[in-house]
């Protein structure tokens, strides 16, 4: 059927070319890979949706900015330039500069936790979560149910439910929660948003405590974008002021820059309270360099703050959430399920109702995942029982949702890229029965999903 969509709000000056590969040569790099996505060489993909983080294609006015680097190992021009982003954007009192997003966890967990506390958090991610159970915290998930029915159409399954807050603060006590780890958008439930109102009824509740609500705002501009289609107080809202106000209602943020603030490298901690700023400061010596640039060149925080200008405009959101609502509709239509809503930066696989017969200790997803590269040269990432890992007693996890997730990068590709994606999932729905299931040969300690190896079972 002939559909319409969002002409893309911007035009193309550089281009890159991509792999153009064969079956053949893809059953052999998948089973170089050890079934495993992550470890296929960049070059061997078509179509690379693995991530959106980091992949971003930047503006003209962000490599200009590249090039006003101020290399200065203190009180570098850019810092100041990043600083008063975060400030004009975010309304965050500090800023640390950080590598990436998981170095502004580590610093988090490292100054804001001690053994035994508890972190909870609506729905764990990978690396947050590793970061503060490494610190001796107990990760307690407080997401509402719905976000753990991949068919459920509640408009906002990333809210927190404060009954189970409620609960978890009669029995532990308000002091040994660390602070409420607070996602905007939820990645491993779908890509799903926040209400602003459960964001005020959260904030009401933990303030008069003393607890502390730590955003992880990697996809913040999203979760607004969201928030002013499906809350009617917000529809005349612009971007820009409905992230400043879901600001409002935390004491800090981590970010990985290398999503919604557009660029390839780079993110940050940012905080309200003196006090925690100056420990983050003396950490970040150890970890990542001065506190005036972390762990980035001066080039690199000066392309992050215009990127975090350039995030907030209404037409770049707009066109990139139609065109990731454009793929799972296209799905939808085909009978392939698929995490609904659809979310902000990906569409998310039901490896559990897509491969039925696997059960999820053979890795239904995986081998999805696999299976769909060589169909199409489409590269997926898992997200299910492999990405959740093992609890402190070696068991693993068996997350309830069972997920592969085709994330699109910002300004990287078109409508025709994805109608190739919809074609090859769909081809691939059409012969899932023959699809079998792995078993894992290589097992890393942490992280295992980065690089695990598998063999298909006979």
């Amino acid at each position: 059927m002939t559909r319409k969509y969002m002409a893309e709000p911007f035009k193309i000056k550089v281009v890159e070319p991509i792999a153009m590969t064969t079956r053949e040569q893809r059953e052999e790099a998948i089973k170089r890979a050890g079934y495993n996505t992550f470890l296929l060489r960049s070059k061997e993909c078509y179509i690379d949706l693995l991530t959106d983080s980091g992949t971003t294609a930047m503006s003209d006015n962000q490599w200009a900015g590249m090039m006003l680097g101020d290399e200065a190992y203190a009180g570098s021009v850019n810092f100041y330039q990043l600083e008063g982003a975060v400030q004009d954007l975010y309304g965050f009192k500090h800023v640390v500069p950080t590598h990436q997003g998981r170095g502004a966890e580590n610093l988090l967990s490292q100054i804001a936790i001690k053994p035994g506390d508890y972190v909870p958090g609506n729905m764990y991610f990978t690396t947050t979560r590793a970061h503060q159970e490494l610190n001796g915290a107990n990760f307690v998930d407080i997401i509402i149910d719905e976000a753990h029915d991949s068919a459920s159409e509640h408009p906002f399954k990333g809210n927190v439910d404060l009954n189970k807050v409620k609960a978890l603060i009669e029995k532990v006590g308000a002091e040994k929660i660390a602070y409420i780890c607070l996602a905007v958008t939820v990645n491993l439930a779908g890509g799903q948003p926040v209400s602003m109102q459960n964001m005020k009824e959260l904030r009401a509740l933990t303030q008069p405590l003393g607890i502390k609500i730590m955003f992880d705002a990697t996809r913040c501009v999203e979760n607004a974008f969201f928030i002013k289609e499906r809350e009617a107080a917000y529809a005349d809202k612009s971007i820009r002021e409905i992230v400043k106000e879901m600001f409002s209602y935390g004491d800090g943020a981590t970010m990985s820059g290398k999503k919604d603030c557009l660029v390839n490298i780079g993110g940050f901690l940012a905080m309200n309270d003196d006090m925690l700023y100056q420990k983050a400061t003396q950490l970040v010596v150890l970890y990542e360099g001065m506190p005036s640039y972390g762990g980035l060149a001066g080039r690199d925080m000066e392309a992050m703050a215009r990127g975090m200008y350039e995030s907030v405009d209404y037409y770049y959101i707009k066109h990139r959430v139609e065109q990731v609502r454009y793929l799972g509709e296209r799905l939808e239509e085909a009978g392939v399920p698929i995490v609904k809503p659809i979310g902000g930066h990906a569409v998310f696989l039901d490896a559990r109702r897509f491969l039925p017969h696997i059960d999820q200790d053979q890795f239904p997803a995986q081998a999805l995942a696999a299976n769909l590269y060589v169909e199409g040269g489409v590269r997926s990432m898992e997200r299910g029982i492999i990405s959740a890992g093992r609890d402190k007693q070696g068991n693993n996890y068996h997350p309830k949702l069972e997920l592969v997730r085709l994330t699109i990068p910002r300004r990287v590709y078109t409508y025709a890229h994805m109608d190739v994606v919809a074609d090859s999932v769909i081809e691939l729905y059409k012969q899932r029965d023959s699809i079998k299931g792995l078993e894992m040969i290589y097992e890393p300690p942490v992280l295992r999903f980065f690089t695990a190896r598998f063999q298909p079972l006979v």
